[in-house]
């Protein structure tokens, strides 16, 4: 039968070992998500004007 001890510090152990989310990481996600879009959306346009420019050099 393990000591009060033991089940305590185990206990504590296994909480130790779950992540917590705090405003601080949803912040920082929110901010990569918004990059992304950003590169998203630029690597779009990008694509639009190379596609642009093949088509004038056809003509």
């Amino acid at each position: 039968m393990p000591t009060l001890e033991y089940s305590w510090w185990w206990g504590k152990r296994i909480k130790d070992n779950i992540p917590t989310s705090n405003q601080e990481d949803f912040r920082l996600i929110k901010e990569h998500l918004q990059k992304i879009e950003q590169l998203e959306e630029e690597k779009m346009r990008l694509g639009l004007d190379v596609d642009i420019h093949k088509l004038e050099a056809e003509n």
